[in-house]
């Protein structure tokens, strides 16, 4: 049951990482204009975010007495509260960088999604790290959390571009995946807590 309830969680965590990335590679792209440079600059920084904030969760969990599921609920919380505010931000952002030149504009591309996607990429090795101290295999417990992490991201871009974006725009599809973040660190915890009145 407890491993259920922890992949489960990855494949929603996956299903809100995409979203995040298409929710706001399009809002800055409707706010710097569709480019080669902005589009190169939101997935640049995606990919940057997810390497630093792998090798960060990575390092965290090797302290011995690292308390991984609050650490890993700590960063879908914060993934979850800045994805809310996200659009917001980035339109206000957006208002005063209208006539900026393309490196700067670049630059504000990269800086607005880089902090959340260092969130995003510690999440895995937290993760494997607690999963590892359940069942002491470290290969299974890689290969599973990241095929269920990668299965929600195909998920979540087949909902973003068939389901979400249709049906409930940019903003809506915000609050989704947002929600879809506090749901997984509110299942953490609560599982936490379930396993530790057992002992």
């Amino acid at each position: 049951m407890e491993s259920i309830v922890v992949h489960g969680v990855f494949v929603v965590s996956g299903v809100a990482a995409l979203l995040y990335q298409l929710i706001w590679q399009r809002s800055l792209l409707l706010l710097y204009g569709s480019n080669t440079e902005s589009v190169a600059m939101v997935v640049s920084a995606f990919l940057i975010g997810l390497g630093f904030g792998s090798i960060s969760g990575g390092a965290v969990s090797k302290i011995e007495r690292a308390p991984l599921v609050l650490l890993f609920s700590g960063a879908e919380l914060l993934i979850g509260l800045y994805g809310i505010f996200s659009l917001r931000l980035f339109h206000w952002v957006g208002e005063y960088t209208l006539t900026a030149g393309t490196l700067q504009t670049g630059a504000l591309a990269f800086a607005l999604v880089l902090v959340p996607t260092l969130l995003m990429g510690a999440t895995l090795p937290l993760l494997v790290a607690y999963r590892v101290k359940e069942n002491g295999h470290v290969g299974r417990s890689v290969s599973w959390l990241y095929f269920v992490n990668t299965l929600g991201a195909g998920l979540g871009s087949i909902a973003g571009a068939v389901v979400f974006f249709a049906a409930y725009g940019l903003a809506g599809t915000a609050r989704i995946a947002a929600t879809l973040n506090l749901s997984s660190a509110l299942a953490i915890l609560s599982l936490a807590l379930l396993r530790r009145k057992r002992s």
